[in-house]
């Protein structure tokens, strides 16, 4: 079994935290009670990078301290995560993937992120600007400790992760134990690097203004993969320019059909 279903919004979960911890929380719980009734042997959940918080020694390893800063959302996967280790017994092995920044779509341009309402994470709100269905890109703030002032992220490519969810499986069949895994590149890109990016891959160019910083943004953070390079068997194979251009494709597509 594997455990998507979650909300994921950082801003949001600020203002309906009791949303957030109802939903993301009791859900979990609720699978965890079919898991045991149905004796499912093999549990995957989607958790977030957002259990490390702030300040932290970069890269980020498993072992780094949970202290998930004072994001609703970053809370309720550490405590997801703590229920899962304290309930699922012998009969059940888990694996839970901390992603980092999941980018892109399918290379088929038929599968992609289609958020609901004014996106919260920063590719669908690009290329939401640069097909014009948004007036303008805000980058939350250009003051940060970083080298050009804009946070900087872990983007990794949505295909590695999908792969990751599949060795996961593979690898508790496999040792018949449980896990834990960073899943990011190892490498941090800003804001600003995104944008550019975007734009030279594209040739479109972004309508952006820098605004205010956002409550619970974390400064920077990126993943140390080691573990799951070795434990795993998994890395990341599509780079992020790759991401870039199928999250354009995607937008291109699905926005034809709903005009």
């Amino acid at each position: 079994m594997i455990h998507f279903a979650a909300l994921k919004s950082l801003p949001e979960s600020y203002i309906f935290p009791t949303k957030y911890y109802e939903n993301n929380i009791l859900s979990t719980i609720n699978i965890i009670n079919l898991i045991k009734i149905y004796n499912i042997p093999y549990f995957v959940f989607s958790s977030s990078c957002m259990v490390y918080g702030e300040d932290n020694v970069l890269p980020i390893n498993e072992n780094t301290n949970l202290k998930p800063s004072n994001s609703p959302y970053g809370y309720t996967k550490q405590i997801c995560e703590k229920i899962i280790s304290d309930t699922l017994n012998k009969n059940t092995f888990y694996v839970s993937l901390r992603y980092f920044n999941p980018i892109g779509a399918h290379k088929s341009g038929k599968i992609g992120e289609l958020p609901t309402g004014e996106p919260s994470n920063l590719i669908p709100y690009i290329t939401q600007t640069a097909i014009g269905l948004r007036k303008k890109l805000i980058v939350f703030g250009n003051d940060y400790d970083t080298p050009d002032g804009t946070c900087v992220r872990d983007y990794i490519n949505i295909i590695d992760l999908a792969k990751a969810h599949v060795k996961s499986l593979e690898l508790m069949q496999e040792k018949m134990d449980s896990y834990t895994f960073n899943i990011g590149t190892g490498n941090g890109l800003s804001v600003l690097e995104i944008i550019k990016k975007f734009e030279n891959i594209t040739g479109e160019k972004l309508n952006y203004i820098i605004g205010n910083r956002r409550s619970g943004d974390v400064e920077k953070i990126y993943a140390c993969n080691k573990l799951a390079k070795k434990i795993l068997k998994w890395e990341p194979e599509n780079s992020i320019s790759n991401a870039l251009k199928t999250a354009w494709e995607w937008q291109k597509n699905i926005t034809r059909k709903l005009l």
